[in-house]
């Protein structure tokens, strides 16, 4: 029972810290856009605002100023640490294999249901160019670093403490899925999508043992739907309506084949974590000798 309820009590807890530090920035980002739009559009100074704020954000969780009582913990639970390059290299290359296999995905999807598109997109026709472009870089800026800190660093890291690690990232996958959903929407094809996004970063995270070699690709990935896929979902076909045409088989091979090849890479990834870590704990015996 004591290990039953530490589990649920750090569940919870990994929920609070996700919605506490995604929420924070989420809320002030969306509140500056509006007034953004809302006051002067045509400038779009909410951007410069917002990247100030990231950049204290990021200090913060990291562990800079008061309290100092809780600076270690704040640091520890970000884990925003650099990891060897060839580390980095790989899980680069893991992520950006899934990104290719979650675009496949997300528009065998789309034709599947006909449900697609991101609704906090602002309006085309009466948003200015230059702020609609600049507050959607700003937007998959936020979306991208703030996630990573809420989800695969403070959340997932209070889960490994007491779960194993694949259980700990499922669970923050799953808080990664229900967070879309006010949102983009709860349909089951959106929900699993993100809850597999969540599961490609939360393996990075967890096999590197930081945020930072997974929020490139995040970054990449929020740029490529908000600029490639979202604004065309509206136009694709519905498989059920016009049939299956040669492009969906070559997105369902795409989602497939980059799918393995990912998880090929991932577990290389895992290799070269372990030969890196070896080869550290082996520092200080070869240098004792």
């Amino acid at each position: 029972m004591g290990t039953l309820t530490l589990r649920l009590r750090t569940v919870g807890w990994a929920a609070i810290l996700a919605l506490l530090v995604g929420g924070s920035a989420s809320v002030l980002w969306s509140g500056l856009l509006i007034a953004n739009l809302h006051t002067s559009a045509a400038i779009p100074w909410s951007v410069a605002v917002m990247a100030v704020v990231l950049w204290l954000l990021w200090q913060y969780l990291s562990g800079r100023w008061a309290p100092k009582s809780t600076a270690l913990a704040r640091h520890t639970y970000l884990r925003a640490r650099l990891v060897p390059a060839r580390v980095l290299g790989w899980s680069l290359l893991a992520g950006a294999l899934a990104l290719v296999a979650l675009v496949g995905l997300w528009i065998v999807l789309v034709e599947l249901t006909g449900v697609g598109g991101n609704p906090t997109i602002p309006a085309a026709a009466t948003t200015p160019f230059l702020t609609l472009t600049l507050g959607l870089v700003m937007g998959s800026l936020v979306s991208s670093l703030t996630e990573e800190f809420a989800f695969r660093g403070y959340a997932q890291v209070a889960l490994e403490r007491v779960f194993p690690g694949v259980a700990a990232v499922a669970i923050s996958s799953f808080f990664f899925m229900l967070w879309h959903g006010p949102t983009q929407g709860f349909e089951w094809s959106k929900l699993l999508f993100y809850f597999l996004v969540g599961v490609v970063f939360g393996t990075t995270a967890l096999l590197t043992r930081s945020v930072l070699p997974a929020w490139p690709v995040h970054l990449a990935g929020d740029l490529t739907f908000f600029f490639l896929i979202w604004p065309y979902d509206a136009a694709r076909r519905l498989v059920w309506r016009d049939g299956a045409d040669v492009w969906f088989w070559i997105y369902v091979a795409l989602a497939a084949i980059f799918t393995v090849l990912a998880i090929l890479t991932f577990r290389r990834v895992a290799r070269v974590g372990q030969a890196e870590s070896a080869a550290v704990r082996a520092e200080p015996r070869d240098a004792a000798e």
